[in-house]
């Protein structure tokens, strides 16, 4: 399905489309937040979003699983897995700046005053091993105080009171970058933390990589993922504009004197990060929609690392192509977490391509500093096909020559075999030379117009079939 010029990529307008496709499960009884509703949507990880309408304690709804998988994205989008990519694709090439608007469904209730955001939000206490209840599915938006940019990006927070939390700051992120400028001007940093908030947004927030640098406004690139301008309100109590599509949005400082101990925390990884101080943000307002909808991503789950699966392929696709045309596709693989293994795709069409899938190899892996493996295939591979790849990797790799090693590069810190992040990275060449394509060719079986529908199913029309009618069975 090709992707239309201008999409609806509102929060409740991709839950009405995920309702519409019968991806949204209700449960129909109270559930606990301490606990038993990260265990419900870890065990059923991956398959329908999942909806928690009566939360004990609260009286705000709870979504979650909402992006963690193929059929949830693409009936959320309204579109098939290359329509999204291309709306990746289209956001990177063509930002349009944020549309400001005078009134907003975000700020249908203001409060900045006596407002208790524990009371208020059904946080997760996710696992036992945690330090304690956390929002995960807040987008942070800030505008950088040196170049009056915004970003927009994901970042856990853990509750310690009715008006702060500890925001954990990875290093090298522009969220890091702002709250360094700040620190070294003497001042707090403003931010918005924006839960429930436009499609459009959360996958621009979940960019990383070369294909957006700090200079990248990505509020614009939001608004060019969607094919129109993300309409956006001013803040009720910081200088700056927030999304006015957002269930809830949390203002507040990011202090540069005040730290608190953070963690442990379940992450993406599947190990539990360290605890260790972080920056204290101060909560100033917090306003919502009259009967807002919370959303929650679990740390350790697969709507956190899908989210960069499209956006992540749309980077790398935009360097590989750019500088190696005989790459046709890439898969970030579900095993890799969607960011630590690629497949790389190929098509070579005459010897003077022979060797270009290695200079593409070195590209991939200098475009997403996270990357650690990488598997380069011949176009008639199917990429998305595991047992397809590995049928490469098992009759085109001869590991004396095919197997490229980058000692001492720069990875993830999150990954233990590595020191601090430093690792040896591998490519796996699985291609075969272009003279030598004939003698590979797998063989082909005549086309055939039927399929399965054309069979009938059941025991009884086997059996009768084969004449098996009355035959006992031991």
């Amino acid at each position: 399905m090709p992707h239309p010029q201008i999409l609806d990529t509102r929060f409740r307008s991709a839950l009405a489309r995920l309702a519409k496709n019968d991806r949204i499960m209700t449960f129909e009884r109270p559930a606990d937040p301490h606990l038993e509703i990260a265990a419900v949507l870890k065990k059923h990880d991956g398959r329908q979003t999942l909806l928690f309408p009566s939360v004990k304690g609260y009286d705000v709804p709870l979504i979650g699983n909402l992006l963690s998988s193929k059929e949830n994205c693409e009936a959320a989008f309204g579109l098939d897995f290359n329509g999204i990519r291309g709306l990746v694709q289209r956001a990177m090439g063509g930002p349009l700046p944020p549309e400001v608007v005078s009134s907003a469904p975000s700020q249908e209730v203001v409060l900045k005053t006596g407002f208790d955001i524990t009371k208020l939000l059904p946080a997760l206490f996710h696992a036992p091993g945690d330090a304690g209840r956390y929002i995960t599915a807040g987008i942070v938006i800030v505008k950088d105080p040196e170049t009056g940019i915004y970003n927009a990006s994901y970042h856990r927070l853990q509750l310690l009171g009715p008006d702060s939390v500890a925001i954990k700051l990875d290093f090298g992120r522009h969220l890091r970058l702002a709250f360094e400028r700040a620190k070294a001007r003497g001042k707090s940093l403003p931010v918005a933390v924006c839960i429930g908030t436009d499609l459009a947004l959360h996958f621009t927030a979940a960019t990383m990589g070369s294909q957006m640098p700090e200079t990248a406004d990505e509020l614009a690139v939001a608004g060019g993922l969607a094919g129109k301008p993300l309409a956006v309100v001013k803040a009720v109590s910081q200088d700056m504009i927030v999304p006015a599509e957002c269930e809830f949005v949390l203002e507040g400082e990011i202090s540069i004197d005040d730290v608190a101990p953070e963690g442990p925390f379940g992450e993406f990884v599947g190990f539990a990060a360290p605890a260790a101080d972080a920056p204290v943000l101060k909560v100033t307002a917090v306003t919502h929609r009259l009967r807002p909808i919370y959303h929650v991503i679990n740390g350790f789950g697969r709507e956190t690392i899908i989210l960069r699966k499209y956006v992540l392929e749309a980077s790398l696709l935009k360097v590989l192509q750019s500088a190696i045309p005989i790459v046709t596709d890439v898969e970030m693989t579900s095993g890799g977490l969607h960011r630590f293994h690629a497949v790389i795709q190929v098509k070579k069409q005459s010897r003077q391509h022979n060797g270009l899938q290695r200079n593409a190899m070195m590209a991939a892996f200098g475009a997403l500093k996270d990357l650690d493996l990488i598997t380069m295939v011949d176009h008639d591979i199917d990429i998305r096909d595991p047992i397809d790849v590995e049928y490469a990797v098992a009759t085109r790799m001869e590991a004396s020559s095919d197997l490229i090693l980058i000692p001492g590069a720069r990875g993830h810190e999150y990954v233990r075999v590595s020191k601090e992040g430093i690792r040896t990275k591998l490519g796996i060449d699985a291609t075969v030379p272009f003279e030598d394509q004939d003698k590979f060719r797998r063989v082909e079986f005549a086309k055939t117009d039927i399929e399965l529908s054309h069979f009938a199913a059941g025991e009884d029309k086997a059996t009768q079939a084969l004449g098996l009618v009355g035959t006992n069975i031991a």
